[in-house]
């Protein structure tokens, strides 16, 4: 048995900007419905201009997840995660 050293707390950071959630959430959602759209027969284009419309739409959602998630990590003092 080891005994394990606490680990340091984690830094305090904003949340990441507005355009890495918009390409993450369009490669999620090209991820999502390509396949999909391939059966059926559709081009690959329209998976990909829908793909970057949803990214568009959600990304705010998701940043704003991201800074309250952060601030509930943090409320408790620095690096400490919510209870």
């Amino acid at each position: 048995m080891t005994t394990e050293e606490p680990k340091p707390p984690l830094p305090p950071r904003d949340a990441r900007s507005l355009f890495v959630h918009f390409a993450v959430d369009a490669a999620v959602a090209f991820l999502a419905i390509v396949l999909l759209l391939w059966i059926i027969g559709v081009e690959i284009w329209i998976a990909v201009i829908v793909s970057v419309m949803l990214g568009a739409a959600v990304a705010p959602f998701t940043r704003r997840a991201e800074a309250r998630a952060l601030a509930r990590r943090y409320e408790a003092g620095p690096g400490s995660p919510a209870a």
